[in-house]
């Protein structure tokens, strides 16, 4: 049986010589053969789970089984419910792009950073804009600027081909 990548020995899969037995409540109930251990489980009508292979002896408990695969599935779901993935938003600009719509730009940025994603700011160059690159970095350090409360500059500005690009990311705290 395998559970969250961890194999149980049940019950009479158990080969060892001799056994460490731990009673349902977790109380310890000594060092025993397999099939002692076999007989006071099927009395008390739970299961003989290997919990602890390496041990020496390894270590079994008295438990029930189904119940036990059950609840350990709830809780990975639940942890996987709540697991946020941090997604890269990319946020494009011109050079020669006005205030109205760099603020618009701004607001969506910070809006992605408080949700708590990373993001791309690129500027794209276009003809003769090319000349101009220093335009663009102007641009890019000064959107940095406007998110520096919320965010992190984790790369300053660099031109790869016709597109110069920074990357933000939220700030631990937040």
């Amino acid at each position: 049986m395998t559970i969250s990548k961890q194999v149980h020995e049940l019950n009479e899969s158990i080969g060892d010589k001799e056994i460490r037995l731990i009673g349902s409540a977790g109380e310890q109930l000594g060092i025993m053969a397999p099939m002692q251990a076999l007989r006071i489980a099927e009395e008390q009508n739970l299961d003989l789970v290997k919990i602890s292979p390496q041990a020496k002896p390894p270590v079994c408990k008295l438990m029930n089984y189904g119940k036990f695969r059950f609840e350990q599935s709830k809780r990975e779901k639940e942890a996987r419910k709540n697991q946020h993935v941090v997604e890269i938003k990319e946020i494009r600009m011109s050079p020669g792009i006005d205030i109205g719509d760099f603020n618009t730009k701004l607001r969506n940025a910070q809006k992605f950073i408080a949700d708590g994603n990373r993001v791309k700011v690129s500027v794209r160059f276009r003809g003769r804009e090319m000349a101009h690159t220093d335009i663009g970095r102007d641009l890019l350090t000064r959107f940095a600027e406007q998110c520096v409360e919320i965010a992190n500059l984790d790369r300053p500005a660099k031109l790869e081909g016709r597109m110069m690009s920074i990357f933000l990311s939220p700030k631990a705290g937040k």
